[in-house]
Formats: C-alpha cells, structure tokens, sequence
C-alpha cells in the first residue's frame, strides 16, 4: 500500500486508492473525531487537502510585529519596575492595537486621555 505522499508524488491517484487511504485514516481516528467528521459528513471530509497558508504576519502602522513591540517596550523600562503581569499586560494590548480590537482601542485611548489630564492637572504621570 502507497503513502498518500507517494501518491502525491506521482500525481496518480486511483478513486480506490484515495477511498482506501481516507478510510484508514478515519479507522485510525478516535470517536470523538470520527464524531466530528460524520457531523459534517465523511463524503465531504478531505482528508488530504493542502495545508492553509499562514496567515500574514500582522505588523502595526510602524511596520512592527507585535514580538517587535514589546522588545522594543520592555526594553526601555527598567526591569525592576515591572513583572509578568505587567508585561502580559503590554503584550495584549499590542496585539489588540495591531489587530484593531476596539476593547483595546478604548483602554488605549482612556490612557492616553488620562495621562494628559495628569500632566494638565500637574500631576506627575505613571
């Protein structure tokens, strides 16, 4: 019996031999994804398609990924002046301002907003 990367190779595949490595397939899957697979139905169920491409990496207006960012962030503050949380939270609101979240975009603005309050108020700033 071929491999179904063999059969790829060759660009020769059979009806049977399509049908013959799907059912294998299938029979070596646990209930719960045979479940899955017979609820939106085993004629449908390609078993051999192409993997999805990635998506693109999402890079913010400066061209940033969100890796970059917070490197970049934490970096420039003081180790002794942050923990985990504290990055954790810097690490979500970059990626919500790099894929637009507006729960996000609201903390950000509120910050933005209450830091210049501070400053007008004279208040020193975070």
């Amino acid at each position: 019996m071929k491999t179904i990367w063999e059969l790829r190779k060759m660009d020769k595949f059979t009806p049977e031999e399509i049908e013959e490595k799907k059912k294998a397939i299938f029979d070596a899957m646990g209930k719960r994804g045979q479940k899955q697979i017979l609820k939106k139905g085993y004629e449908n169920w390609d078993p051999f398609q192409e993997p999805k491409d990635p998506i693109d990496i999402r890079k913010d207006k400066t061209k940033r990924t969100t890796q970059v960012l917070i490197r970049e962030f934490l970096s420039s503050v003081s180790h002794d002046n942050y923990s985990n949380t504290f990055a954790q939270g810097a690490l979500e609101m970059s990626l919500g301002i790099i894929n637009e979240d507006e729960k996000i975009r609201g903390m950000f603005e509120f910050a933005c907003w209450y830091q210049d309050l501070l400053k007008k108020e004279g208040y020193d700033t975070p």
